[in-house]
């Protein structure tokens, strides 16, 4: 992972040229690419944890419904058996570190989307190499459609 994060950070410093000449700063201009991926990426590791939670989850239920004295809780909320004890403090670290990956990819994912709305937004200038260029005109009965061609 942090081998292709490097490889994306070297590709947005050399495509910098070509992104100042369309007026968009190359942070913005690849970096949304960037920050995309790692919403991806932090979405699918939560739900990686989330898988995990679950499995360890229901090794739980499996033991209390194996033998229920294993499963009795003591005044604090907590259970009597360690063993049981121990899969339930893993379950719920997992699910909270599946909670975290979400709340991070989320993140990411609206900071990408703000980075998208801010490109679109910007104004650009039409280049002048374009050969040929359709034009639409309304008239009084009809619309006019035409192509004017510049040498």
């Amino acid at each position: 992972m942090i081998r292709a994060l490097a490889v994306l950070l070297a590709l947005s410093v050399s495509l910098s040229a070509h992104a100042a000449a369309q007026d968009v700063p190359s942070v913005v201009k690849y970096g949304k690419w960037l920050v995309a991926a790692g919403a991806v990426g932090m979405n699918v590791l939560a739900a990686r944890d989330h898988h995990r939670a679950e499995e360890v989850f229901d090794a739980l239920e499996g033991r209390c419904s194996g033998d229920p004295r294993l499963c009795d809780l003591v005044d604090g909320g907590e259970y009597l058996d360690a063993g049981t004890e121990a899969l339930y403090q893993q379950s719920v670290g997992y699910d909270r570190r599946a909670r975290r990956w979400l709340i991070g990819g989320e993140t990411a994912l609206l900071g990408a989307a703000a980075m998208f709305v801010w490109e679109l937004t910007r104004k650009t200038h039409r280049p002048d190499n374009i050969p040929f260029e359709p034009e639409v005109r309304s008239l009084r009965n009809a619309t006019g459609v035409g192509l004017r061609f510049s040498f």
